[in-house]
């Protein structure tokens, strides 16, 4: 039978991609209020495809239409035109004679920290002030030492710079001290002298050597400096130049955390770790926040306000911000033994009357949003993906913009540094995610759930073990999960392929890697217990290379699967569709024509039984972001029988490449399960690669009714 449908069906406003809204909150139910990604620009524009680009702090000009960056590699400054946040454009680049380390604007100056030091035992760096509208270098100030965070007083008056001196981690195990001793500069831009603040003396730990990381400036122009390794903070007035008030960021035990680094994420453990705070932010003239990242000794994966008149903690995250990165599937497990997510930076901005908080979380890859309206008990608002390791976070009140710099740039796996772009306004889509802090992630192949309307299951691959299916709606809620067992033991496989059985049970398609570790067509119970495990023809098996099985599909008594790559032998951009028959334990093969990937290769990635003899594929390049050219769905009718291999006539149905650029983020490369919900929609989900060298978003699509 030929396919029932062929006209592609528009991608409804259920995207379940990511547009982050809080399940319970104002974002979810669609009202006024939240934020939405309007663009994402790789900073290679701004040079060439071939280039080390990052984007690590940023600002924007007075005017809100132009980002400024810091690339580090680069030794410049990076510009983004935003006149249209929807459509940012390239706007070119500034050399500033040396490694520049945070950026900041005042009127149409900007104002970039540069490291120009010869050694860590011999450091230096400089203040270059530029007109932003010429580009122009004005002038350049001497800070006798290594930059780190520039901040403006709102004010106007006085910029305050922490000069951190940084250590060298290749010295004692990267312990301080290690002189010189860092400070804080101030300008006064009346006459843009430059005077130091020492902060000496103050630490209990290594007093003579304190090292300031980040800085801003409350409407008082009194700074709030966060010193990193020391585990401490110290309020300064720029009026006087001296400390006011200095304390300890504290030690704090957090339970309810992964801890260790063993391909499952299980929020069990617990840490007791001081804060070492990174990012700080005031909230108003008297509260202060910090993002808790850690360096050698601490990181409580969390964030904490401030009293800056006590010192006392008037909040802090605990857990939480921990366990959201799980119910979003943001969770990097490979850094449960290190620092977690670790929150890197943190800003505010009031955004249509309310006060915000913006965290970043630099492993987790997003930016997490707090209404603080209550400072002492902060309302999670949403959670926004970013590209990888997101440093810089700025807001833009006059245009309701936020931007988010993310400095990781790796063109060989397709990861790039970025500026991304958020508005603030009407929720727009809703952010696949877990309830009662079910961990997901990876998720390999997507499934139907027979007699149910609006139930779909997928299941994990070989990043996480034991193998978990997982039960998920049609909005986009994972509720439930089933651990797969064999002999009575979880057990772990590479699971690419799963569809739920009308009779009860699962079949997986297993990919396997060698012939200690087969490909397997896996039969399990209700229960999840392996019942029977089927290996490949031997013909096949012998010829599969490691992309082996990628897609399952049940029609009456016979078992169909998907290879993959072409294996040895065959022609080249062929695929194998298997038939297993249960009935007489044999095998039949045909051949499946691929598309040729301009850059990378191509291959199948999921099979889907559209009627008795009509099937469906997921064939997708292994490219992301600019790269990505080839995701689409092919349907094939196959003979009723056949001798020999014979190759199918495959026919376009959709391609998915507009669906997963809409969401205006980078484009995922592992468009993996597809699934036709018992309510006739078609829906497909992308593999976040356990956020393991990938951004980490999982993109859901409600495709409409497709197939």
């Amino acid at each position: 039978m030929s396919l029932r449908r062929t006209t592609s069906a528009v991608v409804s406003v259920l995207v379940l991609a990511a547009f982050a809204g809080a399940p319970t909150g104002a974002a979810a139910h669609g009202r006024s209020g939240s934020f939405h990604r309007l663009s994402t620009f790789p900073v290679y524009l701004n040079s060439s495809i071939d280039d080390n680009a990052a984007a690590e702090i940023s600002t924007v000009t007075e005017d809100g239409r132009t980002v400024v960056y810091t690339d580090s590699p680069g030794e410049r400054l990076g510009f983004v035109d935003i006149t249209d946040p929807a459509r940012p454009v390239a706007a070119g680049t500034l050399a500033v004679g040396g490694e520049p380390t945070s950026v900041a604007h005042l009127g149409r100056l900007l104002l970039a920290g540069v490291n120009t030091s010869e050694s860590y035992a011999d450091p230096s760096g400089k203040l270059v002030v530029i007109d932003s509208r010429t580009r122009a270098v004005l002038r350049e100030l001497d800070l006798g030492g290594q930059p780190d965070s520039v901040a403006v007083a709102p004010s106007g008056r006085y910029i305050a710079i922490a000069v951190e001196n940084e250590r060298d981690e290749d010295v004692n195990d990267g312990q301080i001290p290690q002189l010189p001793a860092g400070y804080l500069a101030v300008i006064d831009t009346r006459t843009w002298k430059v005077g130091r603040v020492d902060l000496t003396g103050l630490a209990a730990i290594a007093p003579s050597d304190p090292e300031p990381e980040y800085v801003s400036v409350n409407s008082r122009d009194e700074a709030v400096v966060s010193l990193q390794e020391n585990n401490h903070l110290a309020v300064v007035s720029l009026r006087t130049g001296r400390v006011i008030r200095h304390f300890s960021a504290g030690t704090v035990t957090v339970t309810g955390v992964d801890t260790l680094d063993d391909d499952r994420i299980e929020l069990t453990g617990s840490i007791t770790a001081k804060r070492e705070p990174d990012g700080v932010t005031w909230i108003t003239d008297d509260l202060f926040a910090t993002a808790n990242e850690g360096d050698y000794e601490g990181g409580s994966r969390g964030w904490s306000i401030f009293s800056a008149r006590t010192g006392r903690v008037v909040w802090d995250a605990g857990n939480t911000l921990e366990h959201l990165a799980v119910e979003y599937g943001q969770y990097p497990d490979k850094r449960s033994d290190a620092k977690g997510i670790e929150p890197e930076n943190v800003t505010f901005a009031r955004m249509g009357g309310v006060p915000y908080v913006f965290v970043n979380s630099e492993r987790g890859n997003f930016t997490a949003v707090y209404d603080v309206t209550d400072s002492r008990n902060p309302r999670f608002k949403q959670l926004l993906p970013t590209t990888n390791a997101p440093e810089g976070v700025v807001a833009v009140p006059s245009r309701g913009l936020i931007v988010v710099s993310s400095e990781e740039d790796d063109a060989s796996i397709g990861i790039r540094g970025t500026v991304q772009v958020y508005g603030f306004g009407a929720a727009r889509n809703t952010q696949l995610h877990s309830v009662r802090d079910l961990p997901f992630g990876t998720l390999s192949a997507l499934s139907a759930v027979p007699g149910r309307r609006d139930r779909l299951v997928s299941v994990t691959d070989s990043a996480y073990s034991p193998t978990r299916i997982l039960g998920l709606s049609t909005n986009g809620v994972i509720d439930s999960q089933l651990t797969v067992t064999k002999n009575g033991e979880p057990i772990g496989y590479d699971a690419e392929g799963l569809v739920a059985r009308k009779t009860g049970g699962y079949w997986l398609a297993v990919e396997g890697s060698s012939t200690k570790k087969p490909n397997l067509l896996v039969r399990l119970n209700a229960a999840g217990a392996v019942q029977e495990e089927i290996p490949l023809s031997a013909d096949v098996a012998a010829a599969v290379t490691t992309n082996g099985l990628e897609g399952v599909a049940e029609v009456g008594t016979s078992v169909w699967v998907a290879v993959q790559r072409a294996i040895k032998g065959d022609p080249a951009n062929t695929n194998r569709i298997g038939r297993y028959d249960t009935v007489t334990g044999t095998w039949s093969w045909l051949l499946y024509p691929a598309d040729l990937a301009p850059v990378g290769w191509s291959g199948l990635s999921e099979l889907v039984a559209v009627d008795a003899d009509t099937f469906a594929v997921i064939e997708r390049d292994n490219q992301r972001g600019t790269q990505a050219s080839i995701k689409r769905i092919y349907t094939f009718d196959v003979p009723k029988s056949w001798t020999g291999t014979p190759t199918v006539t495959k026919r376009l149905v959709k391609d998915v490449l507009p669906a997963l650029r809409a969401d205006n983020g980078w484009v995922q490369d592992k468009l993996e399960g597809l699934a036709v919900a018992g309510n006739g929609r078609t829906y497909a989900v992308t593999d976040n690669d356990a956020i393991d060298d990938a951004t980490g978003e999982t993109v859901f699509l409600d495709l409409g009714r497709l197939l």
